[in-house]
């Protein structure tokens, strides 16, 4: 059985899911622990009036660089035509499990974003379990085998010696795999 992770991370307009939306997506694409693709989609917001200024701030983008994003619905069908070149979604065990940093932040925006394009089937191509690697690196604190100042993506970046660009998407699901592979040898 081939074993297929979609990392991932989104930069958002702010951090409700529902009423906030996704205005890049991130991914890597690991099949059987070999990356097949990668690449970043960027999109507008369904709603500008709730484009929060800190989001913005974070993201390092304007309203203006905002504009020339492809729509949400053309952005959707790209992801789409992304997710059915890895899954059959009538294969109820051909499914990407989801792995990223608080992927449940994730998760739920890309949720909600597949329902506000009227597309109710994302789970149709990815598992509802979670790889989260922010909860492995609890896990190991609990344990008394790491124990570290701050969790936050870059701090633990610099304490396994990788290199990041910080709110970055891209740079930021790259380094989550890095982290993801390094935890695992804690579980050995």
């Amino acid at each position: 059985m081939n074993k297929k992770i979609f990392y991932f991370d989104v930069e958002s307009s702010g951090l409700d899911s529902k009423r906030n939306d996704i205005l890049s997506i991130a991914y890597l694409i690991e099949i059987n622990k070999e990356i097949v693709e990668t690449g970043e989609l960027f999109m507008q917001p369904f709603n500008y009036n709730t484009i929060n200024a800190k989001a913005l701030e974070v993201n390092k983008l304007s309203i203006a660089q905002i504009k020339e994003f492809p729509t949400p619905q053309e952005t959707h069908i790209e992801l789409v035509k992304l997710f059915d070149r890895y899954i059959d979604k009538f294969n109820k065990n051909d499914k990407f499990i989801s792995c990223g940093y608080n992927v449940r932040f994730d998760v739920a925006f890309l949720s909600e974003f597949f329902l506000k394009n009227n597309h109710k089937y994302l789970f149709s191509y990815i598992d509802h379990h979670q790889l989260d690697v922010f909860n492995l690196l609890y896990i190991l604190d609990y344990k008394g085998i790491l124990n570290l100042e701050s969790y936050k993506l870059e701090n633990v970046a610099k304490y396994f010696g990788i290199e990041h660009e910080a709110h970055n998407s891209l740079s930021d699901i790259k380094v989550t795999r890095e982290i993801f592979y390094k935890l695992l040898e804690y579980f050995k």
